[in-house]
């Protein structure tokens, strides 16, 4: 049977369009199936970090999702009296994916912009109002079918990738449970638009109050968060009423200077998909995990899922590697995100505390750490790859490989490519390197080698010897 497209993507939000935007700029053919009809028109994520910054510059959105985009340089962990707990600093430096560390966003926007790029490129289509019912898989692929305005559909696919979102239809089809992390609280949202910026607050805010833990955050621009934890008794009606919200929302003194845009309950919960592969059918982003929002994490995690599994999908359709090569996909992944679920759920415990006993300890134990120093005051990093498609044993495989700038601000990615890079110190001195020299010595110099061979989600594959890195690379 012959093929529709190589890939099937089932969900149109962040993930599944920059994943359908990172293979069609590689030449793969991709369909995105979105049962909606258009973006979802109120704002979710509120921030994506300096990583999810360059899976967005690989496909072409990241310099328009920046000029609407805010930085806080702070994030504050505060008690009820207003005594500082835990602080993050940093937001607004520059991080090792060459961008800013902390980017404070509105997600409709960000999804407009990938859209754009998506309609522009051959060999992809999205297309709206396309609603999976069901799929079969042989050895050779995939047979979906789907309910659209045009009545059902039938698509053969190498591959389906279900970016369907927390309650994923592909997940539930595929009979994958979820490990549940222990972490469940329900929080009312409340997003903003804002008339007065001189009545905000400029550093990003959880106030860990035992009476109602809060949090209070940046958005793109015009735009203002709280969160409000919602208490045992109360429930989702009441908090969703204005007149309740006005109560929440008067000790911060924004009476006129803001309007409500959104007002949501979720249930803020950790969980991680048990398989995020079977057979030819994958999972990413929300599909295969959710995590608490007070790291920020949610969709940067779906880029950096996406960003992993697009040059897998294409080395392997193109034929350059074995489908093998899919497995360490959750391999290399799960960890990680398992350290950015532990991250956000350690956040989160310091904040849902509602007994005034609870947070009296709680405030000790803070302020006998901040005496001792063993507070962390910087964004938080993530471990690396520990296992999976790296030269285990060389050093420094599987860590980050960090974007230089040159001194005209141009960004490494763009001159190297989307593809893998070696980079040996012999070739700082060629054109394309040469304004990038200085930083790429140091990283190589810090490790004690001559060359390194980065891997197009920039982890590194390895150091070395410039031949053998590529005869290794070569080798998969």
């Amino acid at each position: 049977m012959a093929y529709d497209c190589d890939v099937l993507i089932i969900g149109g939000g962040p993930a599944g369009v920059t994943l359908a935007v990172l293979l069609a700029k590689r030449g793969v053919s991709v369909i995105v199936a979105e049962k909606e009809a258009g973006i979802y028109p109120l704002p979710r994520a509120a921030h994506i970090d300096h990583e999810g910054m360059r899976v967005l510059q690989e496909a072409g959105v990241a310099d328009a999702v920046m000029a609407t985009s805010r930085r806080a340089s702070r994030y504050d962990f505060l008690n009820a009296k207003g005594e500082l707990l835990l602080r993050f600093e940093g937001g607004d430096q520059t991080g090792p994916g060459g961008w800013p560390a902390a980017n404070m966003i509105h997600q409709p926007s960000v999804e407009a912009e990938l859209r754009k790029v998506l309609a522009g490129l051959p060999g992809a289509k999205l297309r709206s109002r396309w609603e999976m019912t069901g799929f079969t898989q042989d050895g050779e692929g995939v047979t979906a079918t789907l309910a659209t305005p045009e009545g059902e559909k039938t698509l053969r696919a190498r591959y389906l990738v279900g970016a369907d979102g927390a309650r994923s239809p592909v997940r539930e089809a595929c009979a994958i449970h979820f490990d549940d992390l222990n972490f469940e609280e329900p929080w009312l949202v409340v997003d903003v638009l804002v008339d007065d910026y001189s009545k905000l607050p400029t550093a990003n805010l959880q106030i860990c109050n035992p009476d109602r833990p809060t949090t209070c955050v940046l958005m793109g621009e015009g735009r203002h968060r709280w969160e409000f934890m919602i208490l045992p008794g109360e429930t989702a009606e009441q908090v969703s009423e204005d007149a309740f919200i006005e109560q929440l929302l008067e000790p911060w003194s924004v009476k006129g200077a803001v309007r409500i845009e959104r007002k949501a309950v979720y249930t803020f919960r950790a969980r991680i998909a048990a398989e995020w592969r079977l057979g030819s059918v994958l999972l990413a982003g929300d599909a295969a995990h959710q995590t608490p929002p007070f790291a920020g994490q949610g969709m940067c995690s779906g880029l950096r899922d996406v960003h992993n599994l697009a040059w897998k999908l294409s080395a392997v359709i193109e034929g350059k590697a074995d489908d093998a090569l899919l497995d360490s996909y959750q391999t290399e992944r799960a960890p990680n995100l398992r350290a950015t679920i532990d991250m956000a759920i350690m956040m989160g415990k310091t904040v849902c505390i509602t007994s005034k006993w609870g947070a009296f300890v709680r405030d000790c134990k803070f302020k006998l750490a901040r005496m001792l120093g063993k507070l962390p005051d910087g964004p938080p990093s993530y471990p690396p790859i520990s296992a999976g498609t790296i030269l285990a044993g060389s050093s420094g495989a599987g860590s980050y490989f960090p974007q230089s700038l040159a001194a005209d601000g141009t960004k490494l990615d763009d001159v190297l490519g989307r593809s893998h890079w070696l980079i040996a110190r012999a070739d700082l001195t060629s054109p394309k390197l040469a304004p990038f020299a200085k930083p790429i010595a140091s990283w190589l110099d810090k490790l004690g080698v001559d060359a390194v061979l980065v891997r197009p989600d920039r982890y590194v594959f390895g150091t070395g010897e410039a031949a053998q890195l590529q005869a290794a690379w070569d080798g998969l």
